[in-house]
């Protein structure tokens, strides 16, 4: 658990957006999206979506950057063969 929370997590914290800012660009609580950076629940995978359409409308460099965090690496310090 936790991929999706990291990668929102780096945007987030890249691009300076708040997670009260991306709560209400989605229509949900702020509280799901403390839950999912925090990596206490994963969001489903409709909600991978949700979180990239939000961030688009934000920060469109923020959405590609969530995006490639959560399908490549995450963890900067781990490399790959």
């Amino acid at each position: 658990m936790g991929k999706a929370g990291k990668a929102l997590k780096q945007a987030l914290e890249t691009h300076g957006i708040s997670q009260n800012k991306l709560a209400v660009t989605m229509g949900t609580g702020r509280s799901n999206v403390n839950r999912w950076v925090n990596e206490i629940m994963d969001p489903v995978a409709e909600g991978v979506l949700e979180i990239r359409d939000a961030l688009k409308k934000i920060n469109p460099a923020a959405a590609e950057e969530f995006i490639r965090l959560y399908l490549g690496d995450v963890d900067d310090d781990e490399t790959q063969p």
